[in-house]
């Protein structure tokens, strides 16, 4: 995201932008001179909710935009707007995000967008940095997901992980290969079917203080998800290179706190896998063992996340943090229930769900509380094993996957699993249709909430 897309205010020449909201049209209309009424009129602009029009006042273009206050208050007239420099005549307030996120475009296999830039200036300058690294992130999420899986395998996800090392300090540890098969058994059998080059690995990304209170941010990374010997339909495996969605929200989370400096030792843990089809691919009605102890009766390949994220909660656990934040693409009987634009919010810690919930809800980025119902944990029993991947029947899918994580965490830790769907099947201003970010803001506002500088 360029950093020159947002600039203090020193007084350059800008066109005005002028914010009301839709019942206060009528009122900004009637202190306006006959020319700039007419000039409104004539592009029949009514004040509905998301509208703009631009005429000229003084010899110098201006702009008009209907619009409730928010982050995307401003993203749909951004992208109908020359390229030039602009101004909000009143408070910015969040607007500038959806500003920065109104221009993103995924070029990576086409023509770049050749629209010249569109500047805004604000004099809110103290939050000019912190915005510009919250957009940065979403381009992040978004990027990863939106890229084919021929271009972003394990070895993709990792080189990711130790730019933003690099980048701000951090250790980088991964493990794969006989290392990988005795101590991350779930997340080996996912992906051993995989060619040599996209071999299965655990990425590890280490920073802060080891003084500082310990987090966990954990995120799915099946690169692509054929569904295993339990193939999916060409339908269902259409849009599989956004399985990795879970990892690209855990890297950009995890960036946004490095970034911040936020006063924590931070621990990312991406389990990178292809659920490939070979051979030697793990078949229905293996028994595997986890990391953790447990064994686990596998009755389908195609609920494969649950298991390479079992391994990586165990081993986020092992460092005693006091939370753990987990990012998947987990279930489909998630977007049943609350559809593509809302994820599930799965947590037995009541003062983290209220946290996560009003932080959503006051950014415009919400979740929905699911609840881990202690009623259905016996649909995971198994006949010969410690536990089923994938219950039976279908009921409460998204519950269940949530449930079986609940075993790989420690108790007393608090924890939160939020199961993203990483993708928006229709555009809506600054979002547009692809890979996005959810829930990443409002985490990212609890955790610096939780942990002031």
């Amino acid at each position: 995201m360029p950093e020159t897309l947002l600039q203090p205010d020193r007084g350059q020449p800008a066109h005005p932008i002028h914010l009301v909201t839709p019942d206060g049209v009528d009122a900004w209309l009637k202190v306006q001179p006959p020319r700039v009424r007419s000039a409104l009129a004539a592009q029949r602009f009514t004040g509905k909710a998301g509208g703009h029009a631009v005429y000229v006042d003084d010899n110098v273009q201006a702009i008009i935009v209907a619009a409730t206050p928010g982050p995307w208050t401003l993203a749909r007239a951004v992208a109908a707007l020359p390229g030039g420099t602009y101004r909000v005549n009143g408070d910015l307030g969040p607007a500038a995000l959806g500003w920065l996120l109104g221009q993103y475009r995924f070029d990576r296999y086409r023509k770049a967008d050749d629209t010249a830039a569109r500047i805004l200036l604000t004099s809110d300058a103290a939050a000019i940095d912190e915005t510009l690294r919250i957009a940065r992130a979403t381009a992040l999420v978004r990027d990863l997901v939106n890229t084919g899986a021929g271009d972003l395998g394990p070895a993709e996800l990792e080189v990711i992980a130790e730019q933003l090392a690099q980048q701000h300090g951090a250790t980088v540890t991964v493990t794969h290969g006989d290392a990988l098969a005795t101590g991350y058994p779930l997340i080996h059998a996912v992906g051993q079917a995989a060619v040599k080059e996209r071999a299965p690995r655990l990425i590890e990304l280490e920073w802060g203080d080891p003084a500082h209170p310990r987090i966990g941010v954990v995120g799915k990374g099946v690169v692509f998800d054929t569904g295993g010997l339990d193939i999916k339909p060409a339908a269902g495996m259409r849009l599989m290179k956004k399985d990795m969605g879970g990892a690209a929200h855990a890297l950009a989370l995890a960036d946004l706190v490095m970034a911040a400096r936020l006063p924590v030792r931070l621990h990312l843990l991406i389990p990178a896998v292809e659920n490939a089809i070979a051979g030697n691919a793990f078949r229905p009605g293996d028994v595997l063992r986890s990391r953790l102890g447990p064994t686990v009766e596998n009755t389908n390949t195609d609920a494969e996340g649950r298991l390479i994220l079992a391994d990586a909660l165990t081993k986020a656990g092992e460092g005693k943090p006091e939370l753990i934040l987990d990012f998947a693409t987990l279930t489909g009987a998630a977007r049943v229930a609350l559809g593509p634009d809302l994820p599930p919010l799965f947590t037995d810690d009541d003062a983290l769900a209220d946290d996560l919930l009003a932080a959503g809800t006051a950014l415009d980025d919400p979740m929905w509380r699911l609840p881990l119902w202690d009623g259905y944990d016996d649909m995971l029993a198994s006949d010969i094993a410690d536990m089923v991947n994938a219950p039976d029947g279908g009921f409460a899918g998204a519950i269940t996957a949530a449930l079986f994580l609940r075993r790989f965490v420690p108790k007393g830790v608090a924890w939160a699993h939020m199961d993203v769907f990483a993708w928006r099947p229709s555009a809506k201003p600054g979002r547009p249709k692809g890979g996005d970010a959810y829930a990443v803001r409002a985490c990212y506002a609890v955790l610096k909430q939780r942990y002031p500088c």
